[in-house]
């Protein structure tokens, strides 16, 4: 199963990080139509970000192994950066909450809101 959690700002929701972690194993390697449409939609985001935003996000791949995407949301973002990248992280939000909607036995989307280590 592919987990995903979502962490947001306790104060204005905004989000401050996601983990994406697992795989979905819905078919055969290569035939995993959700594993498929969830990385792309999750390093598509992150790939976004990167080229549309000033400063790209802090991110943590378990490399060659895949399966495991941990990006955090720079604190230097301001002003448009921060909208704009916060404007992509919401989309990317929506699309997995859309594939969790119809494939839910393969994916599960979480959201925290605050927290010791989250502003």
């Amino acid at each position: 199963m592919i987990e995903l959690t979502i962490h947001r700002n306790h104060k204005d929701r905004t989000v401050v990080s996601f983990e994406l972690s697992g795989h979905a194993n819905a078919a055969e390697y290569g035939e995993d139509i959700v594993c498929a449409g969830v990385s792309a939609v999750a390093i598509g985001a992150v790939n976004s970000i990167a080229t549309l935003c000033d400063t790209p996000l802090d991110v943590k791949t378990a490399g060659d192994e895949g399966g495991y995407i941990y990006a955090t949301v720079p604190s230097t973002w301001s002003g448009r950066t921060f909208e704009d990248g916060q404007l992509l992280l919401e989309g990317m939000v929506i699309a997995l909450k859309d594939i969790e909607a119809a494939y839910g036995d393969f994916i599960n989307v979480t959201e925290i809101v605050g927290g010791a280590d989250i502003c």
